[in-house]
């Protein structure tokens, strides 16, 4: 596996709405086995395709607790089909835009269906952070970040900073 570089904001391809995947093939396991170990390494919860610089509709997460066993999720086009109406708020941050932290308000649960690693379609309930961690994820692949969801202010002085990181890097 391979630890892959990660995209950082402000970047083109992460605002770009990502390509539907046809065909689940090597190439695509490969992506998403190196996703998980780039995520794992960097250390993350989630990872979509754009952040590697890739362009499909692929996403990774794993929010098991580090006294937990890893429990990876590997979706291909990934896509919400209900949310509740109740929503809570949790402190995100993202791989891409590194150190910067903000609330933000999602639903509490999410169906989602996908295509797992083998091509066969699966849908899942979700609540919690697992909820919050995809919508977050599929936010990516359809160019959103989560600062999108944040006032222009905020948003705006976050990716000042990302900008003179990236000067520094």
């Amino acid at each position: 596996m391979t630890i892959l570089p990660i995209v950082w904001a402000p970047d083109p391809v992460l605002k770009i709405k990502c390509l539907h995947v046809n065909s689940v093939g090597e190439a695509e396991k490969q992506l998403m086995k190196d996703m998980l170990e780039t995520m794992y390494n960097a250390p993350g919860v989630g990872l979509a395709a754009p952040q590697v610089g890739i362009t499909k509709r692929i996403i990774v997460v794993d929010c098991a607790r580090t006294d937990e066993p890893p429990a990876p999720y590997k979706m291909i086009n990934p896509e919400l089909i209900d949310t509740s109406k109740e929503e809570i708020i949790n402190e995100e941050g993202c791989l891409s835009l590194p150190g910067h932290y903000a609330d933000v308000s999602r639903p509490s649960t999410a169906r989602v269906r996908y295509l797992d690693e083998n091509g066969n379609q699966q849908i899942m309930d979700t609540e919690g952070l697992l909820a919050v961690c995809i919508q977050h994820e599929i936010d990516h692949i359809n160019g959103i970040l989560f600062v999108d969801h944040l006032s222009s202010l905020k948003r705006n002085m976050i990716l000042k900073k990302m900008v003179k990181a990236k000067k520094e890097r």
